[in-house]
């Protein structure tokens, strides 16, 4: 294992102790906690927005707590769930009296503490509204078995702009489910990574193998084959995409090409070249195009791709600026 870490057990810690170090303005740690990660800038009487999940996939989670998005994020081990507890402390910091949407992965983990967390927050007189992004195509023939991924980002985008616009908890709520109605998600895995606490792979390819479907985990995709090229990645990707959620000729999409830790930028700009060219060859018009690392698997090499089928106010949301230690749009 061939690391830039101190002791692998402080793996999460150390590099929360380095956020704040470096991001002090901007973000803070509540209850002497450093897992209970919330912004500095707290809004009155905005609906709060908390997020959580495990370390190992920056910038998910906590690297969109800022402006215009999300407010508190609780964080786990590597691949692991934060506790109910920190949760609760996060929704009691950054509550301004309109109540708050919890909005996360679907992880059996992460389910059970998010939901003991609102539990909790209902004794504290918190209003508490919950729901999971599970954009995932290959996860699941079921939707809602499906895992959230990195389509999770047009739900946080979605999400925050009703919440910055001061929409009502319900609102917020809706604009959270709008997006994760109109979105998709395939993604494929080049490589493995390698979680600090253990010291070796999670799991095996060949030199010349990829895995379509692999989960950010590593959780198994559903075939394994020799790399194919940028262009037959896309199509067998839309492919997919498209079968699951139809979108016709003279509609539009949001375009989210994802890297999983390892992949280069140059390599993920040839994806988005191949995408976007079987996106015109079907009179599908892509509305906003996002090229970048939004949800990560360590070191892990691949990539994954979401479409959103957008509208007037759903094209208004994701236009809506954010700006936060991680991610910037203008």
């Amino acid at each position: 294992m061939k690391k830039i870490i101190n002791d692998p057990t402080q793996y999460t810690d150390d590099m929360l102790r380095g956020i704040y170090h470096a991001h002090a303005t901007e973000v803070k740690y509540v209850n002497n906690d450093l897992r209970c990660y919330c912004t500095q800038k707290k809004v009155p009487g905005k609906v709060a927005i908390v997020t959580g999940g495990g370390t190992g996939h920056l910038p998910l989670f906590l690297g969109y707590v800022g402006e215009n998005l999300l407010d508190g994020c609780a964080v786990g081990s590597v691949f692991q769930s934060p506790s109910a507890e920190q949760i609760l402390e996060i929704s009691k910091e950054v509550n301004s009296g309109s109540g708050v949407l919890y909005l996360y992965g679907n992880y059996t983990g992460d389910i059970m503490n998010f939901d003991m967390a609102a539990e909790m927050c209902d004794l504290e007189d918190i209003q508490v509204r919950s729901i999971v992004g599970a954009d995932d195509v290959n996860s699941n023939a079921d939707p809602a078995a499906r895992r959230g991924v990195a389509g999770i980002f047009f739900m946080y985008k979605c999400a925050g702009a009703k919440a910055a616009q001061m929409g009502t908890l319900d609102e917020v709520l809706a604009a959270a489910q709008k997006a994760k109605d109109n979105t998709r998600t395939v993604g494929f895995a080049l490589s493995p990574c390698v979680i600090p606490e253990l010291g070796h792979s999670n799991f095996t390819l060949g030199e010349n193998e990829m895995a379509m479907g692999m989960g950010i985990h590593g959780e198994p995709g559903i075939w394994n084959g020799p790399v194919k090229t940028a262009d037959d990645l896309a199509e067998e990707s839309l492919n997919t995409l498209l079968k699951d959620m139809p979108v016709m000729a003279g509609e539009e999409v949001a375009l989210l090409v994802n890297g999983l830790g390892a992949t280069s930028v140059e390599e993920l700009y040839i994806l988005t070249n191949s995408v976007s060219q079987i996106l015109e060859q079907k009179k599908i018009g892509i509305f906003r195009t996002f090229v970048g690392e939004f949800a990560t698997s360590m070191e892990m090499m691949g990539a994954s791709l979401s479409i959103m089928k957008v509208d007037p106010e759903t094209k208004e949301m994701l236009n809506m600026p954010v700006n936060t230690p991680f991610y910037c749009q203008k």
